[in-house]
Parts: structure tokens; C-alpha cells; sequence
């Protein structure tokens, strides 16, 4: 059960940084890959404050504006100096290696003997007297949530759909009058801000910060982005959050049960590039299938209203068929 809870609690604060990974690769359609140094700067500079005295809450929230610089350098490298957007994320994540250093003083950072989030929800726990896997749980989830509402909110604001639309059509945005660099400053911003704060959090659930602890975060969030679409499907911003959310619990749910298996933990990292591979293959495969399905059957529905009424021809032929196919895409829809 300790590898259960510990899977959902983890998947909980993963899904913060999921939902941040959804802002760049759904919203923006932008690589972001500084999503690997951001993770580990929210972790360094949360450890780095608690260390020195802060309130671990307080050193949370700093995390965000931490990572929100890290997004904000690779807005202007992009908008500001032309540098392509993939080349602008590597130059921020490497750069972020040696601040993350800087920040820490060392390679790592223990916190085992500090006052974090988790040891006070755990003394919250003790005071209650309830098991404090479900004061993790519950706080983990109600930060999830709040997030998630926040970010669902923004996203329908104007300026939000500004963001949306620049991901969709730039070009079209910008004879509006948009100011597309900004929107896509903003947007990167805010991705990073949730994936800093996300480190912060994982960093004092672990009880250490690490100057490796971010590699391969993008595939990770790429990875619970993709799952949960498969699982939950993405067709409004609601259930596009809620998507990423549940793909980051479901990705650790499938860590737990490699673990289980016995699976080397240096053969993680694989296990999630195959992960991401297979989503991203068989989905579109699958929508095929379905549409053949179902012209399949307004074939059929065609070829049956034809032998009632064999005058009209094509014309019922063409309709009918039109018609089967629309009404099975309102059903999905529904």
C-alpha cells in the first residue's frame, strides 16, 4: 500500500508540472524543453531557502516566480533574439544547470533534518490523528485543484484566448493586433511557474534537491499530457487540465507497478520514452480505424435507403451517408 499512496501522492504534485507541460505543447504548440532546468530550479531554490531559515510554504510560493524567470528568458530569446524556440529552451536548460549549482552551493542539498511541506503535513497528520498519507492526498489534491480552476479561468479570460489563438494561428492573431511576443512570453512564464513549483514540492517530498533531479522532466509531462488525453480526451480546456492531471497519476501508477515487476530503475527512463512513443502512435491509428467504421456504416445506411427508394440514387446515397457519419461524431462528442 506504501507504493500505492506513494504513487498517487507523487502523481499529484507531478500533475502541477503536467498541466504547465499542457500550457507549451497543447496551448502555445511550442518545444519548450526548458522545463528540464526549471524543475530543478524550483527544487534548488526551495531546499536552498528552507535551508537558510524560510517557511517551507513560503519558499513554495518563491518557486513559482523562479521558475517563471527561467520561462521568461526563453520567451525573449525566442520573441526578442529570432533564436528558434527548441534552440531557445536547450540554451535556458543548460544555462540553468550551472545557476542551479550557484543556487545550491553543491550538487544536492538534504533537507532530511529541515521543516518542509511534508513534515508539516505529517505533525497536521499526528494532530488530527488520521493517517498521514490522507492529509497528503488531500492537500496535494486541493493545491492540484485550485491550480487547475486558476488555469481553466485564464485560459477563457481575453487575454487568455489571446495565448490560445497564438498557438492556433499566429499569423491570424497577429493581424488583429495581438501582440503575439507577448502572449507567447506569457504563456512560457506561466508553464514554468507551475513546473518550478511542482520541483519545490517534489523536492521537499523526497527530502533532498539534486542538480540531476530535472532530467527527462519534458518526456515525463509530455508523457502524463498524452496519456491522459488517450484516457480522458481533451475536447474542452476543462477536460484538457483534468487530462494532463490524470495522465501524471497514471504515468506514476505505471512506474509503481515496473518497480514492482522488478524492473531495473535505470531502465525507467526507457520505459518512458516507450510510453511516449506508443502514445503517440497508436491514438491517431485507432481514429482511423473508427473512421473507416464509420463510413462503413453510412455505406451501409446508404445502400439500405437506396433499396427503398431506388429513384433517388446518389443524391439519397451522398445525403445519407453525410448524415450517418455527422450524427456518429455528435455522439462522440457527447
Amino acid at each position: 500500500m506504501a507504493l500505492f499512496y506513494g504513487s498517487l501522492e507523487q502523481g499529484l504534485i507531478f500533475g502541477i508540472m503536467a498541466i504547465g507541460v499542457y500550457l507549451t505543447f497543447r496551448v502555445l504548440n511550442f518545444p519548450d524543453l526548458t522545463v528540464d532546468g526549471s524543475f530543478t530550479l524550483g527544487g534548488a531554490t526551495a531546499a536552498s531557502l528552507i535551508v537558510a531559515g524560510w517557511n517551507p510554504w513560503a519558499a513554495s510560493l518563491v518557486t513559482l516566480f523562479t521558475g517563471a524567470a527561467a520561462g521568461l528568458v526563453t520567451g525573449l530569446l525566442h520573441t526578442k533574439g529570432k533564436i528558434n524556440g527548441l534552440l531557445a529552451g536547450i540554451l535556458t536548460m543548460i544555462g540553468l544547470y550551472s545557476i542551479n549549482l550557484r543556487v545550491m552551493g553543491r550538487a544536492n542539498v538534504s533537507l532530511l533534518k529541515q521543516s518542509t511541506v511534508k513534515t508539516d503535513l505529517e505533525a497536521l497528520s499526528k494532530s488530527l490523528g488520521v493517517d498521514r498519507h490522507l492529509v497528503f492526498m488531500a492537500v496535494f489534491l486541493l493545491v492540484l485543484l485550485v491550480i487547475k480552476g486558476l488555469i481553466d479561468w485564464f485560459l477563457r479570460t481575453d487575454l487568455g484566448t489571446a495565448v490560445r489563438a497564438t498557438g492556433d494561428n499566429p499569423t491570424m492573431v497577429k493581424s488583429f493586433g495581438v501582440d503575439t511576443d507577448r502572449t507567447i512570453i506569457l504563456g512560457l512564464m506561466l508553464s514554468n511557474a507551475l513546473v518550478g513549483f511542482s520541483g519545490g514540492l517534489i523536492a521537499q517530498y523526497h527530502g533532498y534537491a539534486d542538480a540531476q533531479m530535472g532530467i527527462g522532466m519534458i518526456i515525463i509531462g509530455l508523457a502524463s499530457v498524452i496519456i491522459g488525453e488517450v484516457l480522458v480526451g481533451a475536447p474542452t480546456i476543462v477536460r484538457a487540465t483534468l487530462a494532463a492531471a490524470v495522465g501524471a497519476i497514471a504515468y506514476r501508477f505505471v512506474i509503481a507497478l515496473a518497480l514492482t515487476a522488478n524492473m531495473s530503475p535505470n531502465d525507467l527512463k526507457l520505459l518512458t520514452a516507450l510510453i511516449v512513443i506508443l502514445a503517440l502512435i497508436l491514438p491517431p491509428r485507432w481514429e482511423k480505424r473508427r473512421l473507416r467504421r464509420r463510413l462503413e456504416a453510412a455505406g451501409d445506411t446508404a445502400n439500405r435507403a437506396m433499396s427503398h427508394d431506388p429513384a433517388a440514387g446518389g443524391t439519397v446515397n451522398s445525403a445519407t451517408a453525410l448524415s450517418a457519419v455527422s450524427t456518429d461524431k455528435e455522439g462522440d462528442a457527447r
